[in-house]
Parts: structure tokens; sequence; C-alpha cells
């Protein structure tokens, strides 16, 4: 069964009329004969509102209980146990009572989809999702509901209900929104005319870029190349921080005003082992990019301004989204920071744009401190310059001021270019800084003057002390900037190792997923995970993830054992010892994640060879008695016909014959059926779609049934249908059959087509017993015959071959009930667009482009989707 359509119906504020919108086309498909039904509508008390769901048919809510109050929600199994054509469903971004099926009710509606059903609901423009800030900002009110831009865009259509704002306001006086002792209230906060202005630009906005969206489908589909628009490329820099959300958001925003514009976060974390980053608050920022149409990247840099520059380069944007710098006053001292850096040197060809946000100027809190070995070298070569050359300066500055400031403040003077030099460079340049500024303070300031030597004791005891004092100190800011770092190292492997345990407890079984994040969180180039079936086989790749992966373990850069027959192997740069054991937290998780894939592969293989056992077995049923009791017939009626013993009457050996012939021919329609069976469950059926009309083909499958049991009602103003004749005359055939077997004998069958929209139905209608809703998808199964009827001939394939047909062609075939009792089989087929333009046109079996071409009369406007 195919996906249902969604059509969704767009408002700027409440009470513009999308619930009346929608349930007025309800009340249209109703009268056109469609299955419709309301899973789910709020009239909120609006008398015109709730007029027009008379008439209309309810499905019955569910009811939730939730901190001692009732609750009515939409009742998911019971819109899909009563399987409508079509559902009308209410506020889409609404969130569900806690107990319920889905947590939002566009999630419920996502399952409608899937189940095949047409789902028609509202929203409004301040519940998308990428919209929260900025609505927020013009009427004071946070919207707590929302959905994913995502979803509504998704939408097969979308049609926006418009309203001026003085238009609104007036049917808000008039009641005809809110009760009366709440309108002044309204009136005077959130439906102010500058609030419902602002609302009515944004949806006007939103709907103007879908309709760009349709258009640019439309030229790329006709091979259109004249001049376009450049494509907006929006890079948003991430620092992990949660000031991300508000420049992916605001970067979506940016990017819903151009048609086409793309969205690329991305996160440049050091080559220096684990990030610094939460990993929690990276993963909701991808998540959240990612809903809002973007992607998420991570690149390995250590100057993050060229490696930002460089990525948005690259990828060939055309904005860069930042946010105000977290660093307070006194940090920019060392430095202008990342994003004026980035203003500075984006050039003419990248707009730079920094955005405000609710953690400006609280400071990023403890900067990591890493050990020597992990400075850098710029790091590193500034605690030398301090260490070494300011001593020297610092000396000569005090040699040539008039004023003696005294041995001990020369000495603090000293020791603070000591201390400066242990933050910057780490241990070793402090204690060369100790070093030098003993040297010096004995040669410059202590007496004899520019002599190695201390003739004052006490001035001896001081230069020593002072070196014991610089180095004491060096070391115990060393230590501490280690503790930090290890620390910094152990909250960030807890996160990691905490990802890892909820990821097995969801029975998450994505393999390139996980080797995606030990990429990321390593910086590596490629992870590979590799795998042998004994010491002596080649090594082969179960997966992998970045360029250029390895193809045994001894080639990489770092590789992880996984017992005796597999190992992690990473490239890229050779990590520490300390980072093999969170390594190997993700190796066991990329074990355990790799056997859950291989095991629900073979539960999937076991599946297949179950329904194929359950097939055969049938088809086994099916030979002995169904085939069998026509060939009993015929044998006996020939067996009769050779006998010497009975003279037969020309009466009689012409009863004989036509036994003969009928049991032929019901042979040659089992095994029809199931040579068609079989070429549609192994794909081989391959359909030639041309235009043709419906009563070239109907009365033609009619020919298997008594004449007098088939009404046959096919307008002449039908448009054609792209099919294949020779499948559309076998699946008519199989369900008229079908229809006139279980019919009352003193009814006929109707078979009547019609127009709906880009689609004919052709509806086969019979007053027979019906079938339950809970059968009416079994029917359609292979082998399966409703109640086994003994007198219903046939191994129960006539249907399923009729559906697959019809799915090959590109349409569906359905059941409903019949009203006042019996069963309607409904056909929907493509029409054929009628105009004035000839285009030339190739189908498959999809309705894409393929071989055998066909003439098709294609109206202009339409030619971007293609016929259908």
């Amino acid at each position: 069964m195919g996906r249902g359509r969604l059509r969704i119906y767009l408002g700027a504020a409440p009470g513009v009329g999308k619930t009346y919108a929608m349930l007025s086309e309800g009340h249209r498909r109703v009268e056109r004969g469609a299955d419709c039904v309301v899973g789910f509508v709020e009239h909120h008390g609006r008398p015109r509102t709730e007029v027009m769901l008379h008439g209309l048919e309810q499905v019955e809510r569910k009811e939730l209980t939730y901190r001692g109050a009732a609750f009515t929600e939409m009742d998911v199994d019971a819109v899909l146990a009563r399987m409508p054509a079509v559902a009308l469903v209410d506020e889409l971004a609404h969130t569900n009572v806690p107990g319920s099926r889905n947590a939002k009710r566009w999630q419920d509606v996502e399952e409608l989809l899937r189940a095949g059903i047409d789902v028609i609901s509202t929203v409004n423009i301040q519940h998308l999702e990428s919209l929260g800030d900025v609505v927020e900002s013009i009427t004071g009110v946070r919207q707590r509901e929302t959905v994913p831009d995502e979803v509504v865009r998704r939408a097969d259509q979308i049609e926006l209900v418009d309203m001026s704002p003085q238009a609104l306001r007036r049917r808000m006086a008039h009641g005809n929104i809110y009760k009366p002792d709440k309108v002044d209230a309204a009136l005077s906060n959130y439906f102010r005319p500058g609030n419902l202005t602002a609302l009515r630009e944004l949806a006007l906005l939103w709907v103007a870029d879908r309709t760009d969206e349709y258009l640019q489908q439309y030229r790329g589909e006709h091979g259109i190349r004249s001049t376009w628009q450049a494509r907006e490329r929006i890079v948003v820099g991430l620092t992990g921080g949660p000031e991300g959300r508000t420049l992916i958001r605001r970067a979506s925003r940016m990017a819903a005003k151009g048609s086409g514009s793309e969205i690329l976060a991305v996160y440049i974390a050091r080559s220096d082992g684990l990030t610094a980053a939460s990993p929690k608050e990276l993963a909701v920022q991808r998540t959240l990019v990612e809903d809002l149409g973007g992607t998420f990247h991570h690149v390995i840099g250590d100057n993050i301004p060229e490696a930002l520059l460089a990525f948005a380069r690259g990828v060939n944007a055309t904005q860069i989204v930042l946010g105000s710098s977290r660093r307070r006053s006194w940090q920019y001292v060392l430095g202008p920071g990342v994003g004026l850096t980035v203003a500075r040197d984006s050039g003419p060809d990248l707009d730079v744009h920094i955005v405000t946000h609710e953690e400006v100027a609280k400071g990023r809190g403890l900067p990591v401190a890493r050990s020597a070995a992990r400075l850098g070298r710029a790091r590193i070569a500034a605690g030398w310059v301090v260490g070494v050359l300011l001593p020297l300066l610092l000396a000569a500055l005090l040699t040539h001021i008039q004023t003696d400031p005294g041995l001990a403040n020369e000495m603090l003077l000293f020791l603070a270019l000591t201390v400066a030099a242990a933050l910057l460079g780490g241990l070793y340049p402090a204690l060369a800084s100790a070093a030098v500024g003993s040297l010096l303070l004995n040669y410059y300031f202590a007496p004899p003057l520019h002599h190695f030597t201390v003739s004052d004791p006490k001035n001896i005891v001081a230069i020593a002390v002072f070196f014991w004092v610089a180095a004491s100190v060096a070391s115990v800011v060393d230590l501490a900037a280690r503790r930090t770092h290890q620390a910094a190292r152990l909250r960030a492997e807890s996160e990691i190792l905490s990802f890892l345990a909820g990821s097995v407890l969801r029975g998450e079984t994505a393999l390139d997923a996980l080797l995606e994040r030990v990429r990321e969180t390593f910086a590596m180039e490629s992870v590979a995970l590799l795998e042998r079936e004994a010491d002596v086989e080649p090594w082969k790749r179960a997966g992998s993830v970045g360029p250029n992966p390895v193809e045994r373990p001894e080639d990489a850069d770092v590789d992880m054992p996984i017992g005796d027959h597999m190992a992690l192997a990473l490239s890229g740069r050779v990590l520490p010892a300390e980072d093999r054991r969170v390594l190997g937290a993700f190796a066991a998780q990329a074990a355990v994640v790799l056997d859950r894939q291989r095991l629900v592969g073979e539960a999937e293989e076991a599946r297949r060879q179950a329904e194929g056992n359950r097939i055969r077995t049938a088809l086994l049923a099916a030979v002995s008695h169904d085939l069998r009791t026509p060939l009993a017939s015929i044998k006996a009626s020939v067996t009769s016909l050779r006998s010497d013993d009975v003279e037969w009457s020309e009466e009689d050996r012409a009863e004989l014959l036509e036994g003969i012939e009928a049991g032929a021919d019901r042979l040659d329609h089992l095994v029809g059926n199931l040579l068609d069976m079989s070429r549609l469950q192994t794909g081989t059926v391959t359909p030639l779609i041309r235009e043709i009309d419906l009563d070239e083909v109907v009365p033609m499958a009619l020919g298997g049934v008594p004449e007098d049991s088939v009404l046959l009602d096919i307008p002449e103003t039908l448009p054609m249908v792209a099919v294949d004749p020779g499948l559309l005359e076998r699946t008519v055939a199989n369900v008229v059959e079908n229809a006139v077997k279980y019919s009352s004998q003193r009814e006929q069958v109707l078979v009547a087509a019609s127009f709906l929209g880009d689609r004919v139905e052709v509806r086969v209608v019979d007053r027979g017993p019906g079938v339950p809703d809970e059968a009416k998808d079994r029917i359609f199964a292979p082998f399966q015959r409703h109640g086994d009827a003994p007198r219903g001939a046939g191994v129960g394939l006539g249907l399923a071959v009729a559906r697959g047909f019809a799915e090959a062609m590109g349409g569906t075939l359905a059941a409903e009930d019949t009203p006042g009792g019996g069963l309607t089989m409904v056909l929907t087929l493509r029409a054929v667009p009628r105009g004035r333009t000839q285009e030339r046109v190739t189908l498959d079996a999809e309705g894409r482009a393929g071989a055998d071409p066909v003439d098709f009369d294609l109206d202009p406007i339409r030619q971007k989707a293609g016929p259908r």
C-alpha cells in the first residue's frame, strides 16, 4: 500500500478559518463519494465550526487521565482500524497528553500516512520550529507546541488561509473566535494589529518560498538552464555551547527567505584528542539542524578562524553566522576573538553575521588547561618568550630607571614573569625563567654589581629563596593545569560512555553512525571495522566512514583489537595511551551493533523463508484440490466419450464436450493466476504504459462472466488513463469475476467509473455478504479466500494478482463497504491531463521516464509533474 497524501491548511493566527476550511473540504470529499472521517477536530466552542461537524463521521476519541484530570486525544488505533480514505486531523503541532501513543500529533499523522490514509490537517505559522524565536520577539509569547519545518514542507499540498488583520479583529470582536469575556484581553495583547500584520507577513513569505520550490522543481524537470539566482549556502559556526540552538534557528530563518538556500552547521575541534565540547549538546544541535533541513559537519583544525573560513570557501558558502563572543571584557586582551577574526579575513565573497544571544559576555568557564605535551607549538613558543626574553627586557628597563625599587620588588617582578611562563608554556619554560631571573638578579641587582658573586649573605639567601619559590610556583601551576586537563578528559569520557550505554539500551543499530561518532570524537580522517573468519584469512571491511579507509589493521595509525578476528582501525594520527580506554568502549559497541545488524538480517531472511514455506504449502493444497477438481471433470468426460459401451446422443456428446471445455477454461484461469503471481513475486512484470480510454478495455474484461450479471456505467467524458491495457484487462476481469461470484444472484454487479482530480476511479460494486474491516487487507493476500467459501472455485489468487497489476501500473486497489451491504472494490488509475500542448513523454511502470515513447496531451502549467 502506498503512502497517503498530506494536505495542510496554514494560517497566520488562530481564528483565520483553517478548521472551517478543512471541514468544508471534508464535506466536498464526502459529496464526491470519498470515505472521509474526522480523526480529531476541536471546535473550541465556535458555533459555525461546530455546525460544520454535522454530517461527517467522527472517530471516537481516546480518554486519558493525567494528574487527576480527564483528557481526550485522537485514537490512532481506532482510525487505523476504521481505515478511511481521508482523515481530518486538526492542530498538527499539538502535544499529546502523557501516556498517549506518540508525544506529538504530527507523529500520529505520520502513522496514518504510512498506513496509506490521506490526511488533511491545520497548523499556524507560529508553530513552525524555525520561527519560534522570531514569533516570541513579535508577540512576547513563547510557543511551546511546535512542529519541525520539514514535516510541513513534505506535505503534498499547502494552502494558505489568509485574512487581513482588520477582518480578523472584527471576527474576534463579534465573538466568533473567543468567548466574550476573553475578547478584550485578546485584542489588546496577542491580536494587536502589529502582531497580526507581522505574523501574516511570515505566513506569506513561508508559502512564497514553498512556491519557489515548486517552480524550481519544474525548471529542473524540463531542463531549463536560463539565468537563475545563485544558491545561498549559510554556514553556522558552533562552539558546542547552548547558544548554538539560537544560531541554527536564526540561520534557518535567513535560509527561508531565499529559494533553495542551504544550511551547513559546523563544529571545529582541535586535533589533540577528545573534544572539549559537550557531546550531549552537540547531539541536540545536530538533531535540530537536521530537523530544519540542514546538515551537520565536524571539522578538525587548531586555528579555528582559518578552519572555519576554509570550510566555508570549500562548500562555496555565501554567508557565515556566528554568535557574539561569550568572553568577558578583560579576555579581549588575549586577542580579538573568533568572530572579529573571521569578519576581518572573510573578504568580499563572504558575508559574516554576528548574532546576539543570552550567553553573551557570560564567560566560557575555565579554559581546559593541557599539559605541556599538548599545548601546541604556539603556546609553548609564547611560554619560552615570556620566560626568557621578557626577563632580559625587564632587567634592561630596571637598570635604566633612576629610582631603585629595591631587591625585594625586583624579585617579585621577575617572579611574575615566571608564573606567566608557567601558565603559557608549562613547567620547562617556567624553570628556565626562574634560572634566568636568578642570574639577572645576581648580576644586575645584588652587590657587587655586574659580577656573578654576592657579597652580602642575605642576598645569597634571597636569590636562593627566589629560585626555590619560582620553581615551586611553576610546578604547582603546571600540576594544577594537568589536574584540570585530567578532570576535563574524565568528564568527556564519562559523557561518551554514557552515550554508548544509552545507545545499547535504546537498541540503536546504525553501524555507520557509530563509526562516524568515533571519527568525530578522536579527530580522525577515517575509521573502519575489519573482520576475518580465521587467522589465515584476509581482512574484510564490515563498515567504514571517511575517505580512504584501510584494508588491514597494520596499515592504520591506531588499531583496537576486538576478540581474535575483528579490529577497529583508525587513520589520521597516533592516539595517546589515555584515549585508548574510550576507544576500547567504542570498539566493543561496534562489535555489538554489527552482531545486532546481522541478527536482524537473519530474522528477516527467516521470515522470508517462512513466507515461502507458507506459499509452497498453500500451493500444494491448491494443486491437490483446486487443480485436481477440473482435471477430474475433464478426465471423466473424456473417458465417457471414449467408452464403447454407451451410445451417446448428440445432446449428451455436446454436454460432455462443454464440460471438458469448462474444465479446461478453469485450469487455464488457475494456471494463469499462478504464473502471474510468480511474476509479481519475482518482479518480472514490466508494464507497457500508454494512453487509452477505459471503454476500450473494461468491456473486454467482462467476457468471463454472464452477460446479464454486470451493469456497466463508464461516461464518455472521462479522461484517458496511462496504463498497460493487458494488465488493466486482467485486473478488471479478476475483480469483476470475484464480485459476480459472491454477489447476490438477484442483484447485478455495478462497474462504474468517475474522475477525481488527477485520478480515475473504477468502482466494482456488489451486493454480496461483504467483508469485515479486519479482513479487508487479508483478501488481497495470496492463497486467501474469505471464509473459504466452498462454492468459490480457484486458489485465492485473483485479488492478489489484481492488486499487484494495479500497483505495477502506478495505481491502487482497495476494498470498501457498499452502503446497504456488500463490497466495493476501488481501482484508482492515473489520468492523462487534458490540455492544448502536445509533448512526447515516455513512462515506465511508476510514471518515470523510460522506453516505448507515447504521445500525451499535456497542459503547459502541469508539465512540471508529468502525466500522472
